[in-house]
Order: structure tokens, then sequence, then C-alpha cells
């Protein structure tokens, strides 16, 4: 099993193998979108042209069964009750006088006269499909594809009018597999108007009692028209059209491939330049890469320097320094840090042990990662290397940042331990994590170190010129030493020292210093000039 996780984790760290799942990924997510895209572009398509067919037939229905009534109205107002000339006339008439009557009829016990003699007149035989007080209604009089031939009539008394196929489909026409419906017996039975005969109820799983007018099915598109009869309901059924790819999808396929590619191409490079700084980073501290520089910290009201903060720099064989916000975290991520802890701690106790032994009064602080905050190591590896260069442990503070307090209460207990054997506990960057004031309450805390954006904006309008009084104010209750980092100018040494801030570090006393800097600084007790003095360490 452990032969099979590290082949597979083996497999991981390969460039090539993380680009091509990276090109596949992106390709397969790029079409799956464009696809998804165009679906649901047909979907809508779809649903909004049905919707539109079937407002359409529903406003030419209006019209139609308005017309039929309304003829119908005017015939049984008219006095004639006989087949004769003048009854054809009449009939013929009304024809003239109402578009979408295609055919008008009288019928009585004996005969049945029409406006039209000499064609096959309407069939009379069966009985009305809708049987209402005034007037009766037959559907499906003809299923012929013929549009000159009656396909919806309507009665009163002895009349009967008829439209035809032609006055229904003359504004939509039916797509095949199409049809109007009129639905009887509360939705049990249903009638085509025009088009064949469907199933009804469907087949398939739907929602008959839904208020939206168009229900989509996996099938088929139902649209239900809205009526005034409750005895009946108009429906326009119509199949899917399925899904039809626009043509533009098919230019997303090969720009997905190419994109993909990109991408897979991109991760190999980043695979790979990350691969060679982890095994340049690896190879630093054997190198003599890593160095160790000192940032003096001041007493802001004496200027007498009281300790400093040991940064570790990376300097590559060509001279060029690689920046901690670059390396630091890779090193987090690689496990590596604690290595580089061990070999800041130990670094900074060789060159600057004996300075230490000699001056009781000052220290040195460290900067912890969060791995380093979450184990007890770190407290183990100092004691050893104390006991070895004999120097206390108050002079060996460790800084911890906001961020790195991932579990504050195994953080708390770890802390607690090193400030049990005497070294100090800083807070740096306070303000920029996410410590809350309960959790301040509780920590093992000796100081807070003010992050430099804040000291930057004192004495600006910015929102967070605000920020560093309230930690100064907050401190001071807490009854915390407080660090200002990052003072470049007199008025904010001054600002903070008016305000009761004891200590403070910046390139307004010096910049990061070597060992021999540092040690020249505290042996003649004397501010160096504003250089870049870690730039020719």
């Amino acid at each position: 099993m452990t032969a099979a996780r590290e082949t597979l984790r083996s497999w991981f760290y390969r460039p090539w193998f993380l680009a091509m799942l990276a090109a596949v990924f992106s390709a397969s997510l790029l079409l799956t979108g464009s696809l998804f895209v165009a679906v649901h572009h047909i979907d809508k398509s779809e649903s909004a042209e049905m919707n539109a067919q079937g407002e359409r037939f529903l406003a030419r229905l209006e019209q139609l069964f308005g017309q039929l009534r309304e003829s119908l109205d005017d015939l049984e107002a008219q006095p004639l009750r006989t087949c004769d000339d003048e009854m054809i006339a009449t009939l013929q008439q009304v024809t003239f006088n109402y578009r979408f009557v295609y055919e008008a009829a009288y019928m009585d016990s004996s005969r049945i006269c029409s406006n039209r003699p000499r064609q096959e007149g309407l069939s009379m035989s069966r009985p009305p499909d809708i049987k209402g007080p005034t007037y009766s209604y037959w559907l499906n009089t003809t299923t012929e594809p013929d549009e000159n031939r009656a396909a919806l009539m309507l009665g009163r008394g002895n009349f009967r009018v008829a439209t035809s196929r032609g006055h229904l489909t003359d504004m939509v026409d039916l797509s095949p597999g199409s049809s109007l419906l009129v639905v009887l017996d509360h939705g049990k039975r249903a009638i085509p108007v025009l088009g064949a005969e469907q199933a009804w109820p469907p087949l398939e799983v739907w929602s008959p009692k839904s208020r939206d007018a168009l229900q989509i099915t996996q099938t088929h598109l139902i649209y239900r028209m809205p009526t005034n009869n409750p005895a009946y309901q108009l429906v326009l059924i119509s199949p899917r059209t399925g899904i039809h790819v626009p043509p533009v999808w098919w230019w997303l396929v090969p720009a997905s491939l190419v994109l993909g590619g990109f991408v897979g191409f991109l991760v190999f490079l980043l695979v790979r330049q990350r691969q060679s700084m982890d095994a340049e980073l690896s190879g630093a501290i054997r190198r003599g890469e890593l160095q160790v520089l000192y940032q003096p910290i001041f007493d802001l009201d004496s200027r007498n320097c009281v300790g400093a903060e040991a940064l570790l720099r990376w300097r590559r064989p060509d001279g060029t320094l690689t920046s901690p916000d670059l390396f630091i975290p890779m090193a987090e991520n690689t496990g590596q840090i604690r290595q580089m802890t061990d070999f800041v701690l130990q670094r900074l106790l060789e060159q600057l042990g004996q300075l230490l032994r000699a001056n009781p009064q000052l220290y040195i602080s460290v900067n912890l990662a969060a791995c380093d905050v979450m184990v007890p190591r770190v407290g183990q590896v100092m004691a050893r290397l104390l006991t070895l260069h004999r120097v206390a442990a108050k002079q060996i503070a460790f800084e911890v940042t906001e961020r790195g307090l991932i579990d504050v209460v195994v953080a708390r207990e770890n802390l607690q331990a090193l400030r049990d054997v005497g070294h100090q506990v800083l807070i740096d960057d306070f303000g920029t994590g996410y410590c809350s004031l309960a959790y301040l309450q509780t920590l093992p805390v000796d100081c807070l170190k003010i992050d430099k954006a804040f000291i930057d904006a004192l004495g600006h309008d910015a929102a967070s010129s605000g920020v560093a009084p309230h930690i100064i104010h907050m401190a001071q209750a807490l009854q915390l030493k407080v660090i200002a980092e990052g003072i470049e100018h007199e008025a904010q040494a001054a600002f903070l020292s008016s305000e009761g801030v004891k200590f403070g570090q910046g390139w307004l006393f010096a910049h990061a210093l070597s060992a021999v800097q540092f040690i020249e600084l505290i042996t003649r007790g004397r501010r160096l000039a504003g250089r870049r003095l870690d730039d020719e360490a």
C-alpha cells in the first residue's frame, strides 16, 4: 500500500502529467460549459417559440369564436326558417360579412341548405362535442389536409357556421407532430382540432395543476391556453425538436482545445519553476546562500538599540535576492520551514552569542511559522542551543503572526511553554489577521508589533489612519508592550512616542544589518546611516 501511494504521489510531481491533467480538465470544462450554454439557449428559444405560437393561436381562436358566435346571433335574429333561395342568399351574405365564416347552413327536420350547395356540406349527423346553454360546438369535423374544408363548427338553434383549416393555420403553421387540442371532461379527454390525435393525459411526467401556461416535459412542449368556459381547455402540444447544436458551438470546440492546451502549458511551466525553486531552496542552506540579517529595534525616547529582529534572506549565486514573500510560503508548504527555523536559531547564536552574553539586556526575536507554533519542537531545539552558547532564554524572543494561530488552544499551550522558560512572545503584524480581543486576552503574549501599513497611514486621511492609535490603547489596557514597525519619518516616531509607544524599528534608525554591522552598532552605541546595508551583506 505504501509503495502504491508513493508511486501515485511521484506521478503528481511530474510536470507533464500535471500539465496533461490541467489541459484535459480545462478543455472538458470549457466544452461542457459551451454545450450547457448552447442547450440552455436552445431550450430558451424553443420555449419562446412555443409561447409565441400559442399566443398567436389564442388570438386567432378568439377572433374565430367571436365571429362565429356573432354570425350565429345574426342568423338566429332574422325571420327566415325555410330552405329556399332567400335563405341561401342570407347564408351567403353571412359568409361575406364575416371573414372567418367559411360555411353557413340551415337545417330543419326535412332539409339542409348551405351557402355551398355544390360541395359536400357539413356533417350534421353526430351530436356536438360541447353543448352549452346557447351554442354547441363540433370539433375536428375534418382531418383532411385541405385548407378549404371545415374544421370547427358552431351551432345555435337551426343554424350552423364553420371555419376552415386555412383560417386556423394562416397565422400559425403547425410543425410536424403538433396538434391543437380541445381538452374535455375535466382533462380526461382531448379532441384534435388540428393535427393528429395525441395521447391524453400525457404518458410522461408533467404538472397538470401548475399555473404556468407552458409545460416542458422530456419529449413534448404543452401550451395551455386560458378560456372563459371551464368545460373545455385549449392545448397546443408539440414534440421537442431535440438538441440541435448551433453552428457557433463547433467553433468553440477547437477554441476550447487550444485554450486547454495553453492552460496545460502554463501549468507545466509553473510546476517546473516551482520544482526548480524547491530544489534550489533545499540546497540553499548547504550551499550557504541563506543569510540571517538583523533589523535593529530602538527605544524611541533614548534612541538606544535594545534588540533586533532576525530576518532570513536568500541570495542566489548570481547575486540576486529572492523575496521572502516568495520562498517562505513555499518552504511552509514543502515542510522545509522547520529546517530554515533551526538554521536561523543556530546562526544567530553562533554570530551573536558573545554579544548577547556581554549585553544581558539585549534580545533577538525570531519569526515562527504556523507549523512551528503548533508543535513544541522549537522549544526543545532552543533549549539545546541556549545551553551550548550559554545565553539566557529571555534574550531570545519569538514572533508569531495572527494568521499563524491556526488552533488557538494548541498555540496557547506551546507559547506558554516558551514563556515558562523565559522567552518573550510577540504578536507580529498585529491588525492584519483575525486575532480577536477575546483570544488576545487569553494568549501568553508580552508585546504587540504594529504593522508598517498602519504606521504609514498616520497623519493621512486614509481609513486605516486610526488603527495604530486604537491598537496602542488596546495594548496599554492589556498591559502589553508595543513595537511599531516601518518607522521612516521623525514625525511618525514623535507621534508614537507621544502615544506611549516605547519601541520602534524602521529605516529612520537603520536598515537590516549583517551580524558584523549589528555588533558594531551595539559596541559603538551609535546609529548607522540609512543605507541598504542588507544588500551589501
